[in-house]
């Protein structure tokens, strides 16, 4: 079975999408600007995995009763491997939220307010993605070799890549940016939009959301074909995506204290992504068991994050 989503599923599941970030937008009126703290991160991490597993759950038990045990195993293993990648993938984010949060210079009291707003857009442009990749991969069964290719030359990229700083202010949207639209030279609060004298004028504090969106369109575009290699059903595609983008903000919370700490995790992303291309590349030599990449992601994220904490950080590469 290719395809377990249908329009009523799809719809329940927006339903639901909406119906949680709701919930997140009331409460961030509710508490007003503040510093989210570490403890509060935790625990909103612990809620988003935990509803990402009830989904799963109820997923299997709609499934088995739908179309039987072994369809109803196979899918949500489908599932629980593709956000795991997903989520693993994510904190390639969180590091470049830090690096563009840390050179606008915005308050961790309006950090949220932009990462809410942020995960809304990456939830848009996810779901065109992969309904884009879905159509090609019906229309054209290559395609996976395609995906395998790009995904195998960015995981040896990234290889190179990992521990290199960057400089922001030569980023050429972020000039283009500055160079075409009235922006205001400070921050109005926690506004996107003001008017002043007149004249509608955006904030830096849009610039910040603008780049968080490109960021993880970029991600995505890596990320959504790696996920593809586990499933080439859209609805578990899009599902896991999506818990997986819900709960980043407080992934985002929780680690940026301490990301500096996790040095060695992007080198564990970058096997992650080679290991995904190559089982695509290699899926009509051998078929990989969905099992063994759900094994195989978990442990390089855990030995990764080992290794960090047991080996000290060297000094950035310039």
């Amino acid at each position: 079975m290719a395809h377990t989503g249908t329009p009523l599923l799809y719809l329940g599941f927006g339903l639901l999408v909406a119906v949680l970030l709701a919930v997140d937008f009331a409460l961030l009126r509710t508490q007003g600007r503040h510093k989210v703290s570490v403890r509060e991160a935790a625990l909103w991490s612990v809620v988003w995995i935990a509803a990402a597993a009830a989904f799963g759950a109820w997923l299997w038990w709609h499934l088995h009763g739908e179309y039987g045990a072994e369809v109803a195993r196979r899918k949500t293993l489908e599932y629980a491997t593709g956000y795991l990648i997903e989520k693993g993938l994510a904190v390639e984010n969180v590091f470049v939220w830090i690096t563009i949060f840390t050179y606008f210079a915005i308050p961790a009291e309006l950090q949220k307010r932009v990462l809410l707003w942020g995960v809304v857009g990456a939830i848009v442009m996810r779901a065109v993605l992969i309904y884009l990749g879905a159509v090609l991969i019906r229309q054209f069964d290559w395609i996976f070799y395609v995906f395998g290719a790009f995904l195998l030359g960015t995981g040896i990229k990234m290889f190179f890549f990992t521990g290199k700083t960057s400089d922001l202010g030569r980023n050429p949207l972020l000039r283009w940016l500055r160079g075409h639209l009235p922006i205001t030279p400070e921050l109005r609060g926690e506004r996107f939009l003001v008017t002043e004298r007149g004249r509608r004028a955006l904030t830096p504090l849009f610039l910040v959301l603008v780049l968080v969106e490109v960021t993880d369109l970029v991600f995505a575009v890596d990320s959504i074909p790696a996920i593809f290699s586990v499933t080439a059903d859209p609805f578990i595609v899009f599902t896991a995506n999506t818990f997986a983008i819900l709960g980043l903000h407080a992934m985002y919370f929780l680690l940026a204290d301490m990301a500096g700490r996790f040095h060695l995790l992007g080198y564990g992303l970058a096997l992650i992504i080679t290991l995904v291309g190559a089982k695509m590349l290699l899926m009509d030599v051998y078929k990989i068991p969905v099992t063994w990449m759900l094994g195989a992601v978990a442990a390089v994220l855990a030995a990764s994050i080992a290794a960090s904490l047991l080996v000290p950080p060297r000094a950035p590469r310039a």
